[in-house]
């Protein structure tokens, strides 16, 4: 579900088609945005505080075997959180499931790289401070 979160609406779109996902979904609870609150605490471990809302889509999906789907997705994106769903759903199919992570795997990779980009731009950066003794008491 991790990788369906951070994944892109086409990406999604391209595991189901190479799934062969065709059959009929229905909407247990079709896809509905709404809001939750966040929270942090300062320093990790200090005490907990609303941080602030974020907007969050859900849907939930059932499949013709009975197998049911869950997706909460980030953003106002409801095709991307049904589609999320329908991947859940097919995961939970054990013969299937092996498949699912397969198709998913272009968006590990992808996630793998920007991550990998991303260290590479920090340690550019990155600055190394050392204390050296002036010897001037």
């Amino acid at each position: 579900m991790a990788l369906c979160g951070q994944a892109r609406s086409e990406e999604l779109r391209r595991a189901l088609t190479q799934l062969g996902a065709t059959d009929t979904v229905e909407d247990l609870r079709p896809p509905e945005t709404g809001l939750v609150m966040t929270r942090g605490r300062i320093g990790g471990d200090g005490r907990p505080f609303n941080l602030g809302e974020a907007t969050v889509t859900r849907a939930a999906v059932r499949l013709p075997g009975g197998e049911t789907g869950f997706a909460y997705q980030l953003g106002r994106d409801r095709a991307k959180a049904r589609l999320a769903a329908t991947l859940d759903a097919l995961w939970q199919v054990p013969a299937r499931r092996a498949a699912v992570e397969a198709a998913l795997r272009p968006v590990a990779l992808r996630r793998d790289e920007e991550r990998a980009a991303e260290a590479r731009r920090i340690a550019a950066t990155r600055v190394n401070f050392f204390t050296m003794a002036r010897g001037e008491d």
